[in-house]
C-alpha cells in the first residue's frame, strides 16, 4: 500500500476513498511547479495501491483550481529556454497521463473557479460533479497560448463534442454550470454544501464495487477511442472473459443464489 503524505495539497483516505484537496484558497487553489510534480507522482503511485479504490479531487473553500500560479509559474516561464519550457509542458501532461492511467475511478468535485490547468485536470477525470456556481474555462488563448494543453484537444471533444470544445478552446470563455451539465461535462449539479458528500457517496459506491472490473472498464473507455468498432468488440470480449475468471464474478454469482448483496474484494 502506498503511503501518501503530500506537502503541496491535502490528502485523506477513508473506506477505500482517497480525497485530494487542492489548497491555496487565497488564490483560488493555484498549481505550482511543486504541486504539479507532487500530484503527478501521487497518481503514479496510486496505480499500484490496492487500498485506494476510488479518488475524489476537490478544491478548498469554494473554488476548484485557478490553474498555473501567475507568480510561481507564468513569470518564470517567460524566462525559460525551449528545453526548460518543454520539460514543464511534458510534466503537466504527465499529470494527466497519470490520472488516466491509474485504475481507480477519479471524480472531480467542482465549485467556483475551475480554469486553465484546473479545467484540464477536471476534464481528465472520469466523472465530474459541479455546483450551480461552477465556472469552467480553458483560458490558454487569453494569455497568448494555444488551446491545446495537457491533452484537452483530445479529451474535451470526447466529453462535450468537437464543435463545443472548439468554441471553448478558441475563445477561452467560461462554460456556465447549467451549460456544462447540458453539454455532458458535468454528470450532475448539486448544491455547494452537498458537493463533497455527494462526490464521496459516489466514490464509496464505486469503491464497494469490483475494483478489478472497474479498472478494466476505465482501460477500455480510454483505449477504444483508437479502435474500430470491430476491434473494440473483440477487445471487450477478451476483457470480459478475463473478468469472468475473477473471484469477484464468482462471489456475485453465489450472492445472487443466496439472495444476498455481493461483497467484492477486487480479485
Amino acid at each position: 500500500m502506498t503511503t501518501v503524505g503530500p506537502q503541496h495539497f491535502d490528502w485523506s483516505l477513508r473506506d477505500g476513498v482517497g480525497v485530494v484537496t487542492l489548497t491555496g484558497a487565497e488564490r483560488k487553489n493555484p498549481l505550482t511547479f511543486a504541486s504539479y510534480a507532487e500530484l503527478r507522482d501521487t497518481f503514479r503511485a496510486l496505480r499500484d495501491d490496492d487500498g485506494v479504490r476510488a479518488i475524489v479531487i476537490v478544491g478548498s473553500e469554494g473554488n476548484f483550481c485557478s490553474g498555473g500560479d501567475v507568480r510561481d509559474i507564468i513569470g518564470p516561464l517567460t524566462e525559460m529556454d525551449m528545453g526548460g519550457l518543454l520539460r514543464f509542458t511534458r510534466m503537466t501532461g504527465d499529470l494527466v497521463k497519470a490520472i488516466r492511467a491509474c485504475p481507480q475511478p477519479v471524480i472531480a468535485a467542482i465549485d467556483g473557479v475551475c480554469v486553465g490547468a484546473g479545467a484540464a485536470i477536471a476534464t481528465a477525470c472520469d466523472m465530474r460533479l459541479g455546483t450551480p456556481g461552477a465556472r469552467v474555462a480553458f483560458l490558454f488563448t487569453r494569455v497568448g497560448l494555444a488551446g491545446c494543453d495537457m491533452g484537452v484537444c483530445a479529451l474535451l471533444p470526447r466529453v462535450i463534442g468537437q464543435g463545443r470544445a472548439a468554441e471553448l478552446l478558441f475563445t477561452g470563455r467560461a462554460m456556465a454550470a447549467d451549460e456544462g451539465e447540458r453539454w455532458g461535462f458535468f454528470n450532475r449539479l448539486v448544491e455547494p454544501a452537498a458537493l463533497l458528500d455527494d462526490a464521496r457517496t459516489l466514490a464509496e459506491s464505486l469503491a464497494a464495487g469490483p475494483s478489478f472490473a472497474h479498472a478494466m472498464t476505465k482501460t477500455m473507455l480510454d483505449q477504444e477511442w483508437a479502435m474500430s468498432v470491430e476491434t473494440a468488440i473483440e477487445a471487450e470480449a477478451q476483457a470480459q472473459a478475463i473478468c469472468m475468471q475473477t473471484r469477484d464474478f464468482e462471489r456475485a454469482y453465489r450472492a445472487f443464489l443466496a439472495r444476498e448483496r455481493p461483497t467484492f474484494e477486487g480479485d
